[in-house]
C-alpha cells in the first residue's frame, strides 16, 4: 500500500524523507507589544509515507509530518508541529493538516498541478474549507486572518518554503505579518519504506 501512496503523491512526491534547514529566518510579535523579534532558526521536518486514505469516492494520498525549529544557540525548541500533506488527484488539490501546541490547528490547501515544482496553499479564518481555529487566549490576542504557504521544490534534495501568517493583534490597527522561510535539504531518504 506504500509503494501505492508513492505512485500517487502528485507535486508532494519530493517530500518524502527527512529534512535540515539552518538558514530559518522567523519574523514575529516581540514579547513587548508593540514590537518585532526576528530570530534565525535551524529545523527537522520529517515526512512519512502513509496508506492511501478512502473518503467514499475521494482517495487522497499522504504523508505523516513533523517540524522541530530551534533558534540558532538555543537547545530547546521555540517551535513544532505534527500533521498530514494530503495529494488529492481528481480535485488537483494539495492540503496540508496541521495542529502545534499553542492550541491552533490549520487545513490549508489550493490547486496544484501534479509535476509542479512550486505551489501555493492558504487558509483563512471563519472559512469551512481551508480554515483556521485557535484557542481562546490566541484568538483575542493574537487572532490569525489569513495563512499562506509558498512551496518551492529546488531539486531532488532541496526545497523552500516562505510562510505569511496574518495576525490581528489586540491593540494594533493594521495586521501584523508573522513571517517564516527556510531552505532545506534532505539528510535521509524515504522514511517508512
Amino acid at each position: 500500500m506504500i509503494e501505492e501512496t508513492l505512485k500517487n503523491l502528485g507535486p508532494l512526491r519530493t517530500l518524502v524523507g527527512t529534512w535540515e534547514g539552518e538558514k530559518g529566518e522567523d519574523v514575529a510579535p516581540a514579547d513587548e507589544r508593540p514590537g518585532t523579534a526576528v530570530s534565525k532558526f535551524r529545523e527537522r521536518m520529517t515526512f512519512e509515507p502513509i496508506r492511501p486514505v478512502d473518503n467514499h469516492e475521494q482517495w487522497l494520498y499522504g504523508l505523516r509530518y513533523s517540524t522541530v525549529a530551534h533558534r540558532l544557540g538555543e537547545e530547546n525548541p521555540f517551535h513544532e508541529e505534527v500533521g498530514y500533506w494530503l495529494w488529492d488527484p481528481a480535485e488537483k488539490q494539495v492540503l496540508r493538516c496541521f495542529s502545534i501546541p499553542r492550541g491552533m490547528t490549520v487545513t490549508a490547501g489550493g490547486t496544484v498541478e501534479p509535476e509542479a515544482k512550486s505551489f501555493l496553499i492558504t487558509a483563512d479564518v471563519g472559512s469551512a474549507i481551508y480554515g483556521i481555529s485557535s484557542n481562546r487566549f490566541l484568538d483575542r490576542e493574537f487572532k490569525t486572518i489569513r495563512f499562506e504557504m509558498k512551496v518551492n521544490i529546488l531539486g531532488a534534495d532541496t526545497f523552500s518554503y516562505e510562510e505569511d501568517t496574518q495576525l490581528q493583534v489586540k491593540g494594533q490597527p493594521v495586521l501584523f505579518h508573522h513571517t517564516d522561510k527556510n531552505t532545506l535539504s534532505r539528510v535521509a531518504s524515504r522514511t517508512g519504506l
